[in-house]
């Protein structure tokens, strides 16, 4: 161990240093041990003791000193050059003094002290005592850096016992207080005349507190705590969110959390309202051995509010009350449960009393994956569901139903309303319920003639209340007139079977020959009288046998770039598709043609629409890198049919006598497949796709780039577009997006925030914000202003104020999804 390693600077390692978890005091404490003793320890009779990861057994130590001497049973060393190194217990001690009394097992240390404990937590202080069992101790200018980020400093600082200390004209903050031009006033922090740590309590207790912001005092408080920094959750106020909306006015919501154990917490959020009655917004959660459930909820009663048509002149007014006051009320819960062995299962349970009310109220990410089965934005689901998974098998069984927040589509593109003033939305009845819905695999453990052979099996049955008509119902079946027309309803079995053997040649091409079979089974109830009969049973099944065939090849360009050249192709030859027109697409409506799923046998989603005769599928990808950490590729392809397939054609919904191709796959020569991918940089990179048709037409399109500057300085621009409907009508579900956000610092830690959502077909902004930041990594604020114009609710667009804080924690009472994933 050499000097330089042992001198450091006080100040650079006050602030840099952390550990995983630690207290507000540790003690110091040191023993020495002379020559003379050390031989005596060697000449003693050996004892079997733990040895730690140092060597050292809980009763020995090593030090290294310039000076040391003995005075009766006082030991003492002294640094001159470098700082005296003592290590023990799993602790290392540097001081410029330091003694240990062998009688009383006083240890005391003096001048630069510095002890590290074994969770890597370190106090600083001028001096140090502590006893022989490091329960009680002083420490006089006293400073620690917490796990959590936050510094402790303390003129003097006393360990009464294993459980309690105490310190004296302390100041805290969750801050950083030295940056690369030396000590920096914290943002946030809090001076004290006296602060107890109880480790019982698991709280710091403060007397005469003030708070101060940037230096500045703004707060007094004769007595305050938060919990201990050993504490992962811990009751008590979270930050407030507060904004202003037109509709609700100036709006504070508090989040108060219980923590009833390590497995279980309550968060009760009243939103207070200015305009209209508040909303209670209440979430449980709760983690079992084998799981985890959470459920959230939100009650109010009062009326509806936004724009609306009071005296039917016409003319909406703006951002008034109406209706009846009613019980409005919320339900979001999930959960997973994973026990031991191969089956795990869970449940979602969504459902709201207004179409409007998470709008209304802006209900925090109302719209989250957490089942087996995904609602689109703006749905709801309610589901059941369990799997069995081992390493060559694979079952789910599940059900679910669905509500929808949505739009009616006839009217999603205008502000069109029913008599009585309100919007129309999706009829819940013509979405079905899925009941139950079965996926299998299994493969068997060795190869099959020479390669690998995969089963599959599937069945669903759902079950429809309302008609809906196109795109699920063939044109050639759907009447002209729909009225008390039932839903139907559909059942279907499926049996797949897939063989695939890889072989490389000699020259590095890859061959991949496969066949497959399927065999699907449809029983179909309450068709349109158009077919003659409302009930039948359909079997259809298909055969396949290709050649997926691949040969990468590899040239290095220079001493720190090389080049990839991958050409791929695909022949395949199927018995011809039997595209039954009583059959309801349900699950194959839309495609998303990429490099990937281009060279699938099923190129659809579903099973209800497949491809038949024969097919041609060719592309390649160029990738190219250099200096480690710059690429960029590109991927083009296409695939060719023998025959054209009407049946992938469906009505325009402005035209229905009228048939366009939403797949890209009906033509005999499918959409051009291209993607891109760059990263000039670490700090910059970007992706692109694009289907393209024989025209040389754009059928659907996204790109992204993301870029950061400086440290905290980043922008993100992505955009997508769909125009595969060729008719503009109201029912046009074509669209064209536009999103950007991004963050500047302009000033030190103040800076700009931007972002905003363009709908670029319909030629407005939906979504924006804008507002002033400041962020210095601890202490985040933000206000500005925000305009929404994606509301579904009568109130039409939506203009407010909002205010973000975020602190870093004094205690780790924070209550995030982290914790419980």
């Amino acid at each position: 161990m050499t000097p330089n390693r042992l001198s450091r600077d006080r100040h650079s390692r006050l602030f840099r240093g952390s550990g995983r978890r630690a207290r507000l005091l540790m003690g110091a404490a040191v023993m020495a041990c002379t020559p003379s003793l050390a031989m005596a320890q060697e000449t003693a009779p050996q004892v079997s003791a733990p040895v730690s990861a140092d060597g050292l057994t809980q009763d020995a130590a090593y030090i290294e000193a310039d000076a040391t001497t003995r005075l009766g049973d006082v030991i003492s060393a002294e640094g001159i050059e470098d700082r005296v190194l003592a290590r023990f217990r799993d602790r290392t001690l540097l001081a410029r003094n330091v003694t240990y009394d062998l009688t009383t097992g006083v240890a005391t240390a003096s001048g630069q002290a510095e002890l590290t404990d074994p969770d890597g937590t370190v106090v600083f202080a001028s001096q140090l005592e502590l006893d022989r069992d490091l329960k009680a101790g002083v420490a006089v200018d006293f400073a620690t850096r917490l796990s959590n980020g936050a510094s402790l400093m303390a003129a003097t600082a006393v360990r009464r016992s294993a459980n309690v200390s105490e310190l004296n004209h302390v100041i805290f903050t969750p801050c950083p207080i030295c940056d690369e031009n030396g000590p920096r006033t914290p943002s946030i922090s809090i001076q004290a005349e006296k602060v107890v740590q109880d480790e019982g309590l698991r709280a710091i207790l403060y007397r005469n507190a003030v708070f101060r912001v940037g230096g500045v005092p703004v707060l007094y408080l004769p007595a305050f705590a938060h919990p201990d920094p050993s504490v992962e959750r811990a009751s008590g106020f979270l930050i407030p969110m507060i904004n202003y909306d037109e509709g609700r006015g100036v709006s504070w919501e508090q989040p108060y959390l219980i923590v009833v154990s390590p497995s279980e917490d309550w968060l009760i959020s009243p939103q207070i309202n200015m305009d209209v009655a508040p909303l209670l917004n209440v979430q449980w959660r709760r983690r079992f051995n084998a799981g985890v459930v959470e459920a959230r909820g939100g009650y109010t009663y009062e009326r509806n509010f936004g724009d609306f048509d009071l005296d039917g002149d016409g003319d909406a007014e703006s951002n008034v009350r109406f209706g009846d006051r009613t019980n409005r009320s919320y339900l979001l819960a999930h959960g997973k449960f994973d026990p031991i062995g191969a089956w795990r299962w869970g449940f979602t349970a969504e459902r709201t009393s207004d179409k409007t009310l998470f709008d209304r109220y802006d209900v925090r990410d109302p719209y989250q994956d957490n089942g087996l089965y995904y609602g689109d934005r703006r749905r709801l689901i309610t589901q059941l569901y369990a799997e069995r998974q081992t390493d060559r098998s694979y079952l789910s069984i599940a059900a679910f139903d669905i509500q929808s927040l949505r739009l009616d589509p006839r009217y999603a593109s205008t502000d069109f309303r029913d008599l009585d003033g309100y919007k129309v939305f999706e009829d819940d009845h013509t979405l079905p319920l899925v009941a139950p819905i079965i996926d299998a695999r299994w493969e068997p453990e060795g190869p099959v003639f020479g390669g690998r052979l995969r089963l599959k099996g599937s069945a669903v049955v759902l079950d429809r209340d309302a008609y809906v008509g196109g795109p699920i119902l063939r044109p050639e079946i759907i009447p002209a007139i729909t009225t008390d027309l039932p839903g139907v309803d559909s059942r279907r079995i499926t049996g797949q079977g897939e063989w695939r053997r890889t072989l490389i040649s000699a020259n590095g091409m890859r061959w991949e020959p496969f066949v497959d079979g399927r065999l699907d089974v449809y029983s179909i109830n309450d068709l349109p009288p158009m077919m003659g009969v409302s009930d039948d049973t359909i079997n259809r099944g298909r055969a396949t046998a290709g050649m997926d065939i691949s040969y990468p090849l590899y040239r290095r360009l220079s001493a720190t770039s090389d080049l990839v050249l991958e050409p791929y192709a695909q022949l395949s030859v199927s018995t011809v598709s039997d595209l039954d027109p009583r059959i309801p697409n349900e699950d194959s409506q839309q495609i998303e043609l990429d490099a990937s799923s281009l060279f699938r046998t099923d190129r659809f989603p579903g099973f209800d629409l497949y491809e038949g005769g024969a097919r041609f599928t060719a592309g390649a990808r160029a990738t190219l890198s250099w200096d480690a950490i710059r690429s960029a590729s590109l991927f083009i392809g296409r695939s060719y049919r023998q025959d054209r397939e009407v049946a992938f054609r469906t009505p325009i919904p402005d035209e229905p006598t009228r048939l366009y191709d939403p797949s890209g796959l009906a033509a005999r020569t499918s959409d051009w497949v291209v993607q891109a991918t760059f990263s000039p940089s670490d700090r910059m990179r970007g992706w692109a796709h694009a289907t393209i048709d024989s025209a040389g037409e754009v059928r659907r399109a996204e790109a992204a780039i993301d870029g950061r500057w400086g440290r905290r300085n980043l922008a993100t621009a992505s955009y997508i577009i769909d125009r595969s409907n060729p008719i503009n009508g109201l029912l046009n579900r074509n669209y064209e997006f536009l999103q950007l956000a991004g963050q500047q610092f302009i000033y030190g830690n103040w800076g700009v925030t931007v972002s905003g959502i363009a709908d670029l077909r319909q030629d407005i902004v939906t979504r924006s914000e804008v507002g002033l930041l400041f962020d210095d990594d601890c202490f985040r604020f933000e206000i500005g202003f925000r305009r929404d114009n994606t509301r579904v609710r009568p109130s039409g667009p939506s203009e407010g104020v909002f205010v973000r804080l975020n602190l870093a924690t004094f205690g780790g009472s924070s209550y995030g999804q982290g914790e419980w994933r």
